[in-house]
């Protein structure tokens, strides 16, 4: 019982402890800057142009799992509960 007891109150820690406003203000500012200080490089030096999307593409990704991270139950990494799960078998009645 201690286990359910625990496993609920980390579950509640999770929904709580959420990404701050400030902290998606950042990250929204990181990602324009250096997509402006791509592409103004971009613009004098023909010869890297294909090495452009790589610093995109990177912060893109980052953001990405930030954000799929902070959305426990709708994003596309999913965890399963398997203790949880074996708990609610041992508990059914046979």
């Amino acid at each position: 019982m201690n286990d359910v007891l625990n496993s609920q109150g980390y579950t509640q820690a999770a929904w709580l402890n959420r990404i701050p406003p400030a902290a998606w203000t950042l990250m929204a500012a990181i990602a324009v800057f250096s997509n402006v200080m791509v592409g103004i490089g971009g613009t004098r030096n023909k010869a890297h142009a294909s090495l452009l999307w790589v610093l995109p593409l990177v912060v893109a990704v980052a953001f990405f799992l930030i954000s799929d991270l902070d959305s426990p139950r709708h994003g596309m990494i999913k965890v399963v509960l398997q203790n949880l799960l074996s708990l609610a078998e041992s508990l059914r009645p046979r």
